[in-house]
């Protein structure tokens, strides 16, 4: 298992569309040239940001191509591989190309609610399937199922190559024990940008973040400074941006931070149904949010 630093800021990437829904792989060339040049310290490709369950197979690997191509192994990328068909999982992990790829980032199986032994087993077969780290995903409010601390710390302590979680229950405390409990080569990593900053001052070595889509510079310098202990320069950029993190997501993500790439001129406001853009209304609190940062959309 190759040896991978996921420590600082990882930016879930979302998928560029164009206005006939096509995927836009310039504009996703555009972006990932957005990130190199302002801070991210690596990818997550093919994430629940990214649209992916509205994506086709070709769609999956032509964005991996691009990304990988791109990125040229200055960062980090890693790739979504999950699903609530642990075989699936398996034989998507033993047979697809990964070159390019420097680790696996897989979500609780959804949908089916397993229970915690089944959660452990699913996590047992995706570990052996690969021979990349792996980065464990707790969602529950998308996947239905809460993998609690006992069961994270479980996985960790058996299975070399599971190298983190990506944690977004929104429980402090259960994120707090994992931190408190977890071997040495475990790590923690916010899944919330809200959070970020206080889950860093418990432990956690970084987040893997939407709003760092759009402000990979200044997002990426609050998470660098936490981790250097200047939590008062930290605090301020975190506050700074306290009511974007909810409105981001008042309508759904990917849209919001869809809306201010937009605005940026990065991208077509375009999403995949069942998912539309966020409300005019919406964007209008973003914009006055923005113009108060003297950030310009």
């Amino acid at each position: 298992m190759a040896d991978i630093n996921l420590k600082g800021m990882g930016v879930a990437l979302i998928t560029p569309f164009k206005e006939d829904e096509s995927v836009d792989y310039e504009a996703l060339n555009r972006l990932v040239d957005y990130q190199l040049q302002n801070g991210t310290d690596y990818l997550v490709v093919l994430g629940t940001t990214a649209e992916t369950p509205t994506l086709t197979e070709d769609e999956k690997r032509d964005i991996v191509r691009v990304v990988v191509s791109k990125v040229k192994g200055r960062i980090p990328v890693v790739l979504g591989v999950g699903g609530n068909c642990t075989r699936s999982v398996v034989d998507k992990l033993k047979n697809d190309d990964f070159a390019g790829i420097d680790a696996i980032l897989s979500v609780t199986p959804y949908y089916n609610k397993p229970s915690q032994e089944g959660l452990y087993q699913h996590y047992k077969a995706v570990s052996g399937a690969t021979k990349l780290p792996v980065v464990l995903y707790n969602v529950p409010g998308r996947t239905g199922v809460n993998m609690t601390a006992e069961t994270t710390l479980r996985i960790a302590r058996e299975f070399k190559n599971v190298i983190a979680v990506k944690e977004a229950s929104g429980n402090i405390t259960q994120m707090d024990d994992i931190i408190k409990n977890k071997p040495a080569n475990f790590n923690v990593i916010s899944g919330d940008d809200g959070i970020t900053f206080p889950l860093i001052t418990l432990g956690a070595i970084g987040v893997i973040s939407v709003i760092g889509n759009a402000f990979p510079r200044e997002f990426s310098r609050m998470v660098r400074l936490g981790l250097a202990s200047d939590y008062d320069n930290a605090r301020t950029i975190h506050h700074s941006f306290t009511e974007l993190f909810d409105l981001l997501f008042v309508d759904g993500n990917p849209a919001g931070v869809k809306s201010i790439l937009n605005a940026m001129g990065y991208i077509e406001n375009k999403l995949r149904l069942p998912l539309v853009p966020t409300r005019i209304t919406t964007f209008e609190k973003i914009r006055t949010v923005l113009n108060q940062l003297n950030i310009k959309c």
